[in-house]
């Protein structure tokens, strides 16, 4: 399936300066298989899964000179690695953390060959040895984004036109619909690709079900890979109560069991680590860029994935297909959290993007913007609403506050429109306003 991070790849391909890469992003997010699509464009292809083929371990535990590591891997898998002709994957990299040492030396000894690592849980694998700085490239991977989904559903022409869509133009009411239609899919899919793909060949929800509950037992699985024997239960007890404490402002005290900040903190922070969760941190907005005055101590969180997030709670997301408009207002914690995954899917991949939001906490008043971004180097605030009546006393603070932010967004599950410095912008419509990244 078509990928926004295609681009890149194939432009890191043409590279003549090019360094070894680094897929970075959660388990099943698709790196592997977009990997596989690259290597179409290769003469040849080798592909090492280091989770799985432990005899291929002893090439990177002694001398790590490219030439011997190639010959040795040639040798054992039968095949010719040649610099120039062939794409060397280094999979599940993570499982042993010098072959990320190794990609130094072929920067440095062999820059004509072509090297990918990737792997689930590969932060913790950088943090144990290290990355040679400047000597290789990141490229970061989310779940599929709206767009990516229609373009698995075959449906390039309308987001060609959603891309493309102005806010003072509006859809007609039969597009509008359609696009909200396929939004409901996408809530109740998610952007995993093997659901995505399960659903584009079978149109069945049961079989994407079993798949996301699949891929959350693996997530837990993974906990002892990289917590502490006693960090366990804590990051169980975080993983579980996430999606009941989605886009409010977090506090440890919320977490069932008695539990102290210091046991839950370090168990969240591994749950960031591992690409499962995302913190929305609050910034004042004043200016660019806007970590610059966020508080680490106040922050929001969501989940990799909303239709992830859904199937923890137990929740059956058909009523997604079937009413989506309906289900964008009943459900208003998941359309906020599913703008925050649009927002990261549409970000430069090549850099590890944080998200923020504002508020306002005063004796007189209190306010709250749901996200804050920086697009074409202006402070844009951006409001999920649930119905189009919905009252934006909060926009309109920011912006009285704010007067570098030329306009708000507003997103809802209605048509596009402006009235004075506030745009407003279907759900579908995301992927418009980061349009120029991609």
């Amino acid at each position: 399936m078509q990928r926004l991070i295609d681009k890149q790849l194939a432009d890191w391909k043409q590279d003549k300066h090019r360094k070894p890469l680094i897929i970075r992003g959660a388990r099943q997010v698709g790196k592997t298989s977009t990997v596989r699509h690259l290597a179409q464009s290769f003469k040849s292809y080798v592909e090492i899964n280091l989770e799985e083929m432990h005899d291929l371990h002893i090439h990177f535990e002694g001398n790590l000179d490219p030439e011997i590591i190639i010959r040795n891997l040639g040798l054992s898998l039968h095949t010719k690695i040649i610099p120039g002709e062939t794409l060397l994957f280094i999979d599940e990299a993570q499982a042993l953390p010098r072959s990320l040492i190794a990609l130094r030396y072929f920067y440095e000894k062999m820059p004509a060959l072509h090297v990918i690592a990737a792997g689930s849980l590969l932060d913790f694998a950088i943090d144990q040895v290290g990355v040679p700085v400047g000597r290789v490239s990141f490229l970061y991977m989310h779940p599929m984004s709206l767009i990516e989904f229609l373009w698995a559903m075959d449906k390039k022409i309308l987001a060609d036109g959603i891309l493309k869509q102005l806010p003072s133009e509006p859809f007609n009411a039969a597009i509008h619909n359609m696009a909200m239609k396929f939004v409901g899919e996408y809530m109740a899919v998610g952007g995993m690709p093997e659901a995505v793909a399960t659903w584009r060949d079978t149109q069945d929800y049961k079989q994407c079900l079993k798949i996301h509950h699949d891929i959350i037992s693996a997530y837990e699985q993974d906990f002892q890979k990289y917590a502490k024997e006693t960090q366990i239960k804590h990051v169980e007890q975080i993983f579980r109560q996430m999606p009941l404490q989605l886009t409010k402002q977090f506090k440890y005290t919320n977490i069932p069991g008695n539990y102290r900040k210091r046991e839950l903190q370090p168990a969240l922070r591994l749950l960031e680590k591992a690409c499962i969760i995302k913190p929305v941190y609050s910034a004042a907005a004043n200016g660019l860029p806007l970590g610059g005055e966020s508080n680490p101590e106040h922050f929001k969180t969501i989940m990799l994935d909303v239709a992830l997030t859904e199937a923890l709670l137990g929740q059956t997301n058909e009523e997604w297909i079937l009413h989506p408009n309906e289900s964008a207002i009943n459900r208003g914690n998941i359309t906020e959290a599913f703008v925050g995954q649009e927002i990261l899917a549409y970000s430069t991949p090549l850099l590890r993007k944080d998200l923020y939001y504002w508020h306002k906490d005063s004796r007189s008043s209190q306010a709250e913007v749901d996200y804050v971004v920086n697009i074409n180097h202006h402070i844009i605030p951006i409001e999920v609403k649930a119905s189009k009546g919905s009252t934006l006393k909060s926009m309109h603070s920011f912006l009285e506050s704010h007067p570098h932010a030329p306009y708000g967004i507003r997103i809802s599950a209605h048509n596009y429109s402006v009235y004075k410095n506030i745009h407003s912008y279907p759900l579908y419509a995301v992927a418009a306003l980061f349009a120029d990244d991609f």
